[in-house]
């Protein structure tokens, strides 16, 4: 068992490191200025977009199969079950005086970078089927982010949306790759091709977007804050090791538990500081949150996914 265990968490941990190379890229393109805001905007947009909706589309090209559609119902079941949790835990651990930080400390532990950080993970370690079932996670994230994290941002009072999560790029993603899955249509390699090339952009975009960022965040201040560590600790280690423990409690193993181990390890979501600047929440908070996250995700999910995989792999 010991060895198996460190055989899965270095190759976890080699999958990292591949993606944190990329993420220093980015580091160094924006210390550089090779990237600026703008630039790393538009990267943003093709990425959310196109990308992944492509990446989606791509991994739901095959033949109808009832046991993958049933792993894509416990998938989407247990990531809902995941955000509810998590849900819950936020709103009993944090309740500080300024409610401004208060909403930001809760959504960075509620909502992780299941997009940037697990998608490209998930296609490294799992393959499509990581894929196949880490869109459905996806889906879940984006309709709990546009209804209650919205609700939750806004103090009560946002208004929700069911066109903003109806027009989501992944679930029109994941609402077209259903239908090709379910229908089992054969898309020509004119068409196919063209998508595959779109998804393979999936990984280097993301984490060179992530690297930018870490780029301009003001790290050391990221260290300082209490509570922030509470709250990074929760999201990298305490939400994926409950959602790991619930899920082997009740039978799921295999690559539906190890998809959603990953999105449920990722950092804390890009979102969080979308979220604030857009209902003047503490913005600067956000940007520590993620930063500290982020930094910290590159020691904590090869040893979560490496020990979910030996476990329950």
């Amino acid at each position: 068992m010991n060895e198996q265990l460190i055989g899965n968490f270095l190759t976890v941990g080699t999958q990292v490191v591949e993606l944190f190379i990329l993420i220093a890229i980015g580091f160094l393109c924006g210390k550089t200025n090779m990237l600026n805001d703008k630039a790393v905007k538009s990267i943003t947009d093709i990425v959310l977009y196109i990308v992944c909706p492509c990446v989606i589309v791509q991994n739901f090209i095959r033949p109808f199969d009832q046991t993958m559609l049933n792993g894509l119902i416990t998938a989407a079941v247990s990531a809902l079950c995941i955000h509810i949790i998590s849900i819950i835990i936020a709103m009993l651990l944090f309740h500080d005086k300024k409610p401004e930080k208060n909403r930001v400390y809760r959504f960075a532990l509620i909502f992780s970078n299941c997009g940037y950080m697990s998608l490209p993970m998930q296609q490294a370690i799992l393959g499509a089927d990581g894929v196949f079932f880490g869109a459905v996670y996806i889906v879940i994230f984006n309709v709990v982010m546009w209804t209650f994290g919205v609700w939750l941002s806004s103090g009560g009072g946002g208004a929700l949306s069911a066109k903003k999560i109806l027009l989501n790029p992944c679930i029109i993603g994941m609402a077209l790759g259903l239908v090709i899955f379910l229908a089992s249509i054969p898309i020509h390699p004119v068409i196919s091709q063209p998508v595959t090339f779109m998804a393979n952009l999936n990984t280097p975009l993301p984490m060179m977007v992530v690297g930018y960022y870490l780029s301009k965040a003001k790290i050391s201040s990221a260290f300082k804050d209490g509570k922030g560590f509470i709250c990074v600790l929760f999201r990298l280690i305490a939400i994926p090791l409950l959602a790991f423990g619930g899920m082997m409690a009740v039978g799921i193993r295999g690559t539906v538990l190890i998809t959603c181990v990953i999105s449920a390890c990722a950092p804390a979501a890009a979102a969080t500081t979308m979220f604030a600047a857009k209902f003047d929440n503490d913005a600067e908070l956000s940007v520590n949150l993620v930063t500290l996250s982020t930094s910290l995700s590159v020691i904590t999910m090869p040893l979560i996914v490496g020990f979910a995989q030996t476990v329950g792999g």
